[in-house]
């Protein structure tokens, strides 16, 4: 099994917001969305889309259709080996149109005794879900910077307390990529 550096952008968004993961090379693309929500910060609450190379991959839904490939059924290594691409487009939320880019990085053999995927590195703190997409989460960081904004404090509530952007919540994010490593990590084979 190789492993996969990958650095997550969401684009769009001050101050930036980035995380930096690795992850095994046969990781399926649900999988892979799964662990961009808890690195990120998201609540899994959305559709989501990757696409690299003019194709697509996603949830199928026998009631809307799409052309979208199944993400249950591919790997990134095989997304990386169909479609040759170094950048990868995660879309969450169409509603609010969560554009992230995936940039492929080094790979390398895994660290003995090390779980994947693992978190590494961590910048900026992930907007709230359902805050309108980027310019509602622009109207989001004026009303809660300013105590005298008409919806400071409705929005306070709305979320739960103080947000500062510059300060992710690492701990609990780590802890969410840990927990999904430690359900995903292979079984040891017994011989009978």
């Amino acid at each position: 099994m190789s492993i996969i550096e990958i650095r997550v952008t969401l684009e769009y968004i001050e101050p930036a917001v980035t995380r930096t993961l690795q992850v095994p090379a046969n990781i399926r693309l649900d999988q892979l969305h799964l662990t961009i929500q808890a690195a990120m910060g998201w609540t899994n609450s959305h559709l989501y889309m990757f696409e690299a190379g003019g194709a697509t991959w996603g949830l199928t839904d026998p009631d809307f259709g799409g052309d979208d490939l199944p993400a249950n059924k591919t790997t990134l290594a095989e997304l990386i080996e169909d479609t040759s691409a170094r950048t990868i487009s995660y879309l969450y939320d169409f509603g609010d149109g969560w554009d992230h880019k995936i940039r492929i990085g080094k790979i390398s053999d895994p660290v003995p005794g090390e779980l994947y995927p693992r978190l590494t590195e961590i910048a900026g703190r992930c907007p709230p879900e359902d805050v309108g997409g980027f310019p509602g989460y622009e109207e989001f960081l004026d009303a809660m910077a300013d105590p005298k904004h008409p919806e400071h404090a409705d929005l306070k509530q709305w979320y739960g307390g103080d947000f500062d952007p510059d300060t992710p919540d690492s701990d609990e994010l780590r802890l969410e990529v840990l927990k999904l490593a430690k359900r995903w990590k292979p079984k040891k084979k017994t011989v009978n």
